[in-house]
């Protein structure tokens, strides 16, 4: 991690909500899935979630070398998202303990607030966890 890393950092993103990112496109295999309303996948709303904080770390890391994994998700999803609106996030690092950062998130579709809350993330060593992860699958009885 740079020394340019401070709690306090605030972020804005912004992602246009396409019909590929609604409840029916997340889980494709799943009949129920299918018709359900398209509106704005919960799974969906993290991910863009996650990676409004990772686009604003990424300045503040020796990236790629360092990056950073979802490690708690603590966010409401209030309000339905239609594909067609524009979901904008507003982020504050609040807190660094160590290697551990802890965010507070909140999103609004142009209508309503759709998301509020926590997540933190952990700043990692890719190389070390991706060897991590390959020996898990190597030793695991699948």
């Amino acid at each position: 991690m740079k020394d340019s890393l401070k709690e306090g950092l605030e972020f804005e993103f912004s992602f246009p909500i396409g019909e590929e990112r609604t409840v029916p496109s997340l889980l494709p295999d799943s009949p129920e899935f299918q018709v359900m309303p398209k509106v704005l996948a919960t799974g969906y709303m993290v991910g863009l979630l996650e990676w409004a904080c990772i686009l604003a770390l990424k300045p503040h890391l020796d990236w790629p070398r360092e990056q950073t994994v979802g490690v708690l998700v603590n966010l409401s999803h209030s309000a339905a998202t239609p594909a067609g609106l524009t979901m904008k996030v507003a982020g504050r690092l609040e807190k660094i303990q160590g290697r551990r950062l802890f965010f507070r998130l909140r999103a609004h579709d142009g209508v309503d607030e759709i998301s509020e809350g926590r997540h933190e993330r952990y700043v990692i060593d890719a190389a070390a966890f991706i060897a991590k992860a390959r020996d898990k699958r190597a030793n695991a009885s699948v």
